[in-house]
């Protein structure tokens, strides 16, 4: 939607919060490539097949996030956060020259977060000091299991000892560190499952991810469905990380997102409170709020039309407007993931629109069962976390 449209668009936009205060901004940066694309995966990733062009596709993030700045001028990042596909990939000097060009362009919190998404099979100590030392100051490790039969069916490059190794790597380099892991694998057992959160724990990470195995449409599993535990079993399974975790130290925060010592995920936790994120690299995604609009953009999704569209200042494949009655929507989808809820003064200044808007859904969502209210914070019940989506789709316009 070009810029004379947004006023004349069929359902008013809202009035924006930023004409009082900005709201946090982090950067999300995608790196799309892989050396092997996981059965289960359906994120933009494609496998590195050669060489991975690393000055061009470095130069074109560049190019873009310098197209995006009018959208932010002004603001500083409170995070980056480096996403794929297997970012670890990049070598030090790429990494290097692409913070280097972020900052050149806009200035960071004294303290931002800036995290960098690792593959245990592409672990190097050498390389993984150099990203410490280029800025990265938390690493996610994208562990999914310890057992090299459960390795293996997923499709995963590493084996157990490589796991293993890479968590004793990052330790040396890094502070914060995020271990994730995945559970109601095929065939896995509820002791297996455990098993996998108690090394977790062994390791003593500041942040534990657990995700619960999807058949994602356009997966390979999705088109040749392996045999998985049921419902019953992954519930229980999902109900035993739970319990393991807190038992480990770990706080559950968000419907995935363990934390201790309060180290939770800075970066994940401004997309959850809805604030503002800017996305650059093939089929990245920005939500922005301006006076009297919020913009979400996507960018191409091929790495080299990616690449093609960035040079001649058109990355941003499709573009909208969010109206207000995607609003209610658009903020529960995110803050209802979180334990804690929301505050209703959070919602009014990230919507721009009065809480007795949704009044009535509340009141609805509270005699099922699947929100608490009270004056400080509205949160999602155990119910409503089990039944999420059902909690959301009554806020659809």
């Amino acid at each position: 939607m070009r810029n004379e449209e947004w006023e004349t668009a069929s359902d008013k936009p809202f009035p924006s919060p930023l004409t009082h205060r900005p709201l946090p901004l982090s950067l999300y940066i995608h790196i799309p490539w892989c050396v092997k694309k996981c059965p289960y995966c359906d994120f933009n990733s494609h496998e590195a097949r050669g060489e991975v062009p690393e000055a061009e596709y470095t130069a074109a993030l560049l190019a873009d996030l310098e197209q995006a700045l009018p959208l932010v001028w002004g603001r500083k990042l409170s995070s980056i956060f480096f996403g794929g596909g297997t970012p670890s990939l990049l070598s030090e000097r790429a990494l290097d020259d692409i913070l280097g060009g972020v900052r050149a362009r806009l200035p960071l919190v004294a303290d931002a977060e800036i995290t960098l998404e690792a593959n245990p099979g592409t672990f190097e100590a050498d390389k993984f000091s150099a990203f410490r030392a280029a800025g990265v100051n938390r690493l996610s490790i994208g562990i999914q299991s310890f057992n090299p039969h459960h390795l293996q069916a997923l499709g995963r490059i590493h084996d157990d000892r490589q796991a293993r190794a890479a968590v004793e790597c990052a330790r040396r380099h890094f502070d914060n560190i995020n271990l994730d892991l995945m559970f109601a694998l095929p065939e896995q057992t509820l002791a297996e499952t455990l098993q996998d959160m108690s090394e977790a724990i062994a390791f003593a990470p500041q942040h534990i991810s657990a995700y619960q195995l999807t058949l994602e449409p356009g997966t390979r599993f999705h088109r040749s469905p392996p045999s998985l535990p049921d419902a019953d079993l992954a519930a229980d399974m999902q109900q035993a990380v739970a319990e393991r975790l807190a038992e480990g130290g770990y706080r559950r925060y968000e419907i995935s997102a363990y934390a201790s010592t309060g180290r939770r995920c800075l970066h994940n936790l401004n997309y959850w409170n809805f604030g503002d994120y800017l996305g650059i690299g093939a089929g990245a995604h920005s939500k922005i709020s301006l006076p009297g609009r919020i913009v979400r953009q996507e960018r191409f999704r091929q790495p080299s039309q990616y690449v093609a569209q960035a040079r001649q200042g058109q990355a941003v494949r499709d573009e909208r407007v969010l109206t207000a009655a995607d609003l209610p929507f658009e903020f529960m989808m995110n803050a209802l993931r979180l334990t804690d809820g929301f505050s209703p003064p959070l919602f009014e200044a990230r919507t721009g629109l009065a809480l007795e808007t949704v009044a009535p859904i509340l009141r609805q969502a509270q005699a099922r069962g699947l929100l608490a209210q009270d004056e400080q914070q509205i949160r999602p019940t155990e119910k409503g976390r089990d039944f999420l989506n059902d909690l959301l789709q009554m806020f659809l316009a």
